[in-house]
């Protein structure tokens, strides 16, 4: 009992000596055992215990707050990088400056990793010196494994592990470190962003509103050519699709020049629709045409679909209700060097499928012939509502069908909520169509837009009895007339 009294009365006055010398806590470990001739269990907690209340101290691997900010910046809505300073003690190896590279190599496994921090800092005392700073993740306790120093001794470095104080700074950590650090704990942080040329676009939650300001300016800090960062106010307007932003950081500058697929895009990302995450989609549709085929972009925005379609050489018709999208879509087609190859509209969508889209149809189907067939292809992007235009094509022609290899392809977005929602699309489109696309329609899922919400695009070849009104003989008596209009009003309620 004595002896565990004096060991605990020693421990006790060379910790709090330690403490105060930012010396480490193994000496005091050591000298303990030497006094004591043992090192009982007991002392293995109390080392646990007391080895995060120093000042500035090393955390073991299980701790993942290692290079977190200060904890003074929790709850911070007006961004000041001066506090976000801490300062650890690491491990270090004092080595001659001739041989830090062959240490480096020999070392790698435990030398520091961490981007942004250096490996290899000067020694203010001697010039012929340099630290190598050990990750202290993998050397906890600042004593390496025998081979390291077995390693050591023969590149003739004294094994040794120093203790260095490393100076982080606003710098020195990433973006999500900084959020995590300001954010109310157990809250989402969310560093992901849209990137539309120098604007980054934020779809902030609700609880991350009164830090939007700071958050507007870490992202702007830590990515390198974004100038001015904007949050989503409110949904898109579903009929010129453009929303209501405003402005977290940077200049108040929306007009911008983005690159995709290898074509160069101008707009005023206030006033237009344009989506990043759609590349890969506008390259799949564009993927599909062949030279000479025609496209009708009945929502074409600034022209991502349309003008590297006329870059493969085909016939565009481009159409769009929002009087901006269609002045840039004017702009983008002459920046491509295609505006001699589309046909640029300001109208409706549905105005535009019963004007020019049936114009174009009606004097290019008849005139189909074997050796020449080129492909019609209708894209309908307005995922929230193009769907519902689909009735448009209910006898939007009149006459004998052409074949059926000549019947147009529709790719209609819509997004779904359902379980299944492939099935939930389909039929939807069937009901507007009235009529049935079981075996002739394919579904391909775009994007994951939400928690349980996908936006996909359903194709299919326009049925020719959906498309096609066959006129009475005008030589049919009247009778037959009336009979024909008869079945004709009988088949519009079947479709309706």
């Amino acid at each position: 009992l004595w002896r565990l009294g004096y060991c605990a009365r020693l421990l006790k006055t060379n910790h709090f000596r330690t403490a105060a010398s930012n010396t480490s806590f193994p000496a005091v470990w050591m000298l303990l055992a030497q006094r004591s001739g043992r090192i009982p269990g007991f002392f293995v907690v109390v080392k646990k215990n007391t080895f995060f209340t120093m000042p500035e101290t090393v955390e073991d691997k299980t701790n993942p707050e290692l290079y977190l900010p200060h904890p003074g910046v929790r709850g911070m809505t007006l961004l000041n990088r001066e506090a976000f300073k801490r300062t650890l003690v690491v491990p270090a190896l004092k080595v001659k400056k001739e041989i830090v590279h062959s240490v480096l190599k020999s070392l790698k496994q435990s030398v520091l990793q961490r981007p942004g921090l250096k490996r290899v800092v000067e020694d203010p005392e001697d010039e012929d010196n340099r630290f190598v700073i050990l990750d202290p993740h993998k050397v906890p306790e600042f004593s390496l494994a025998e081979s390291e120093q077995q390693v050591l001794k023969q590149l003739g470095v004294h094994p040794e592990v120093s203790r260095y104080h490393l100076e982080l700074t606003y710098e020195n950590f990433k973006s999500e470190e900084i959020l995590r650090a300001v954010l109310p704990e157990g809250q989402e942080v969310t560093s992901g962003f849209s990137r539309v040329g120098h604007i980054a676009h934020l779809n902030l939650r609700d609880h991350q509103l009164p830090y939007r300001h700071l958050i507007g300016q870490v992202i702007m800090d830590k990515n390198p050519g974004i100038t001015c960062v904007v949050n989503k106010t409110n949904i898109i307007d579903s009929t010129y699709r453009n929303f209501e932003m405003e402005v977290l950081a940077g200049e108040n500058n929306l007009v911008t020049k983005v690159k995709e697929n290898n074509l160069t895009y101008e707009l005023d990302f206030s006033k237009v629709y344009w989506n990043p995450r759609l590349s890969t989609e506008h390259s799949r549709i564009v993927q599909l045409l062949k030279a000479g085929d025609v496209l009708f972009d009945v929502f074409a925005g600034i022209g991502p679909f349309a003008i590297p379609a006329a870059k493969r050489k085909c016939r565009v018709f481009a159409n769009d209700l929002n009087p901006e999208s269609y002045t840039w879509l004017l702009h983008n087609c002459k920046l491509n060097k295609v505006d001699t190859k589309v046909k640029v509209f300001n109208m409706d969508g549905r105005d535009f499928l019963r004007g020019p889209v049936r114009e174009e149809l009606s004097k290019e189907l008849p005139l189909l012939k074997e050796e020449h067939k080129p492909a019609f292809h209708i894209v309908m992007n307005l995922p929230a509502l193009a769907l519902e235009f689909l009735d448009v094509f209910r006898h939007l022609l009149v006459g004998e069908p052409c074949s059926p290899a000549g019947l147009p392809t529709v790719h209609c977005y819509g997004f779904s909520k359902h379980s299944d929602p492939a099935r939930d699309i389909q039929e939807r489109a069937e009901a507007t169509l009235g009529t049935s696309l079981a075996g002739r329609c394919s579904t391909f899922l775009v994007r994951n837009v939400a928690p349980n919400k996908e936006m996909l695009c359903l194709s299919f070849q326009i049925p020719a009895d959906v498309l096609y009104k066959r006129p009475c003989p005008d030589e049919a008596k009247p009778a037959s007339k009336r009979l024909c209009t008869s079945q004709d009003s009988s088949e519009e309620k079947v479709l309706s």
